[in-house]
C-alpha cells in the first residue's frame, strides 16, 4: 500500500479555519486597491485565487470521501470562513472589473451560507471564542459583494437584498456579543480579533451601500441615506474602539508564538483598514485615506509575519512526519 507523503499527511489535518488566511489575503487585495497599489492588490488577488481552489478542491474531497468529518467539520463556526472567503475574493475580482466572476462567486456564496449558518448558529452557547462572529462576518460579505455589483452592474434588486443582509448582520453581530466570552480578549490565540473585524466589514457593507446609490438606480431617500450614514460611522467608529482595546490587550499580554488563530487577526486587520479607505470614499471624507493608509501597511505587516510563522510551522510538522515515517 502506498505511504501518503508527509506533505500531503500535513494538507489532510487542515482544519475549515483555514480559510481565515485567504479571508485576510483577500481582504488586502481589496485594501491595496483601494489604496491605489493596483500592482500588489493583483498580486494578493492571485495568491488569494490560489488558496481559494486548493481549499475548495479540500472541501470536495472532504465531502465526497470523508464525509463524516466533513458534517463534523461544518457544524463548526470555522465552516462560515467557506462564505466570507469566497465573498472576500468575489469583491477583489469586483474591483478588477471581473463582474462576471464576482456574479459567480456571490451565487456559490448564496448557497453555501444559508445552510452553513444555520447549523452553526444552533449551536452557540455563552463563553465561545471570537470564532463566534463569523455568523456575522459571512452575512456582512455578502452585502458586501451584492453592493459592490450592484453598483457595478446597475442593479438595483441586489443592492436592496444587500441591506437585508447589512441589518440581519447586525442582529446576528448582537447575539454573537452575547455569547462571546469577553476573558477571550487577554486569553484568546488570535481569532478574539474578529469581535472588531466584524463590524469593521459590516462597515464596509455600508459604505458599499452608499456608494452603489446613484442618479440612475436612485436607491436611497435622503432618511434612508441618512440613516445608512450614520449607522456605517458608528459601526467604523466601534470597530476603531475594538482595535485599541485589542492592540492593548496584545500589548499587556503578549502572546508572540504562532497559531492558525492569528490568521484570524490579520483579517480584521487589513478589513479595518479597507473598511476606512472604503468610508473615506464613499462618505468624502478624505481625511480619513491616511489613517486608513496607514492601518493597512499595519495589517500587510501583520500577514507577512504570520505567514512566516505559518511557513515555519508547516516545514515543522512535515519534517516531523518524515521523521515519524522513516524507517528504522
Amino acid at each position: 500500500m502506498p505511504r501518503t507523503s508527509p506533505l500531503r499527511a500535513w494538507w489532510a489535518q487542515r482544519s475549515p479555519a483555514t480559510g481565515a488566511a485567504l479571508m485576510a489575503t483577500g481582504i488586502l487585495a481589496v485594501g491595496l486597491w483601494s489604496a491605489g497599489y493596483e500592482a500588489l492588490s493583483r498580486v494578493a488577488l492571485g495568491a488569494a485565487s490560489a488558496a481559494w481552489l486548493a481549499l475548495a478542491a479540500h472541501f470536495v474531497v472532504r465531502l465526497l470521501w470523508e464525509r463524516e468529518r466533513w458534517v463534523a467539520e461544518a457544524a463548526t463556526p470555522g465552516a462560515l470562513t467557506a462564505v466570507a472567503a469566497t465573498t472576500v475574493l468575489g469583491t477583489g475580482f469586483s474591483a478588477l472589473g471581473q463582474q462576471t466572476v464576482a456574479a459567480a462567486l456571490l451565487a456559490l456564496s448564496a448557497v453555501l451560507w444559508p445552510g452553513l449558518l444555520f447549523t452553526v448558529v444552533l449551536r452557540w452557547r455563552r463563553r465561545m471564542p471570537g470564532t463566534v462572529f463569523l455568523g456575522c462576518v459571512a452575512t456582512q460579505g455578502l452585502a458586501v459583494l451584492a453592493a459592490t455589483l450592484s453598483g457595478a452592474e446597475a442593479t438595483d434588486w441586489l443592492a436592496h437584498a444587500a441591506l437585508v443582509l447589512f441589518w440581519l448582520g447586525l442582529v446576528l453581530y448582537c447575539a454573537a456579543l452575547f455569547c462571546f466570552d469577553p476573558r477571550q480578549v487577554t486569553e484568546g490565540a488570535g481569532d478574539q480579533w474578529i469581535a472588531g473585524g466584524a463590524l469593521a466589514i459590516s462597515a464596509l457593507a455600508g459604505s458599499k451601500l452608499l456608494a452603489a446609490d446613484s442618479a440612475r438606480l436612485y436607491l436611497w431617500n435622503d432618511d434612508d441615506g441618512g440613516v445608512l450614514r450614520t449607522v456605517t460611522i458608528g459601526l467604523l467608529v466601534l470597530d476603531l474602539c475594538w482595535y485599541a482595546v485589542l492592540l492593548i490587550a496584545e500589548c499587556v499580554r503578549p502572546r508572540p508564538h504562532y497559531d492558525e488563530c492569528r490568521w484570524a487577526t490579520a483579517f480584521p486587520m487589513g478589513m479595518t483598514a479597507a473598511a476606512m479607505l472604503s468610508v473615506a470614499a464613499a462618505l468624502d471624507v478624505s481625511w480619513l485615506k491616511g489613517p486608513g493608509q496607514a492601518l493597512l501597511w499595519i495589517a500587510v505587516a501583520v500577514w507577512l509575519a504570520v505567514a512566516a510563522g505559518a511557513v515555519r510551522a508547516a516545514w515543522a510538522a512535515v519534517r516531523a512526519e518524515v521523521t515519524s515515517t522513516a524507517p528504522r
